[in-house]
């Protein structure tokens, strides 16, 4: 049973759609979306197709349906909003730029956070990083069954939120928390996506904040530096200390806040136009 965790607070007319990751939630993206509503944003932190129920929910989608339904939210938020903000975490930071990418008249600006490409950070298991083979196992049929199951200290630095998390997610309480291991296909999947999405990097016109945990245990520093490479765009980069992960929660969240609300609020009195990819 999919529980609907969506959010959206009311603010000005600058709107920030807010993404959460694969196999998460909308509840890892509420701390930051609370914090950019205070600072005068519209908020709607979406929920991902198929996500915040069980893992047949999320096998039941694939990445189409995800970004579809990135679409859609961002279509309902345009039409309340003068600037429409996007930031995603994780895989949302991969549909954020893909919707940057192909909306450059409609996206302003994009808060890449933790982007994830490839799960190559420093607490991945060694037969976890072989999962971009896995859109080739998919196509064979093999381990429809079969998951990665989230390991310790599961994005999270700060010792008492991770203790918290960790317990919903291993409790079941995939609303609050996501779900305790990837699917070998839902991982496929974003793979896909991933691959989708580097080939369109230089079409990613608006402005981006790219904030990456420097120790990130999850997606190391490379995802980041892809990124702000490869985009045709002017470029801030933050790089988060103190964090894991999760940099939407984790000890510095409230950098991570304040630098978001900056960074947007600065791009919307701009008034950038936003150039049309080739």
């Amino acid at each position: 049973m999919i529980q609907q965790t969506d959010f959206f607070f009311e603010g000005g007319r600058s709107g920030v759609l807010l993404i959460h990751g694969l196999t998460g939630t909308p509840m890892e993206m509420k701390l930051l979306g609370k914090g950019l509503n205070r600072a005068g944003y519209t908020v709607h932190g979406m929920q991902l197709a198929g996500h915040c129920g069980n893992a047949d929910d999320l096998l039941a989608t694939g990445w189409r349906d995800w970004y579809a339904s990135v679409e859609q939210a961002a279509d309902a938020l345009r039409d309340k909003v003068d600037h429409l903000f996007v930031g995603g975490l994780s895989m949302g930071a991969l549909l954020s730029l893909k919707l940057a990418a192909d909306r450059p008249d409609q996206v302003a600006g994009v808060g890449v956070y933790g982007a994830t490409f490839r799960y190559d950070g420093w607490s991945i298991p060694r037969m976890a990083r072989m999962s971009f083979m896995l859109p080739l196992l998919k196509k064979l049929g093999i381990g429809r069954d079969r998951s990665f199951m989230e390991q310790p200290p599961y994005g999270i630095r700060d010792e008492r939120l991770r203790a918290q998390v960790s317990a919903a997610m291993l409790g079941g309480d995939s609303a609050a928390a996501g779900l305790p291991g990837n699917p070998w296909y839902s991982l496929a999947e974003m793979y896909e996506l991933s691959t989708m999405v580097r080939r369109q990097l230089s079409q990613v016109t608006a402005p981006c904040l790219v904030a990456h945990a420097s120790e990130d245990d999850v997606a190391s520093i490379k995802n980041a530096e892809l990124v702000v490479r490869e985009v045709s765009a002017p470029v801030e980069l933050l790089l988060l200390d103190d964090s894991y992960h999760m940099i939407t929660i984790d000890k510095e969240r409230r950098t991570l806040i304040e630098r978001s609300a900056a960074f947007f609020e600065r791009v919307a009195a701009a008034d950038i136009p936003q150039r049309v990819a080739a």
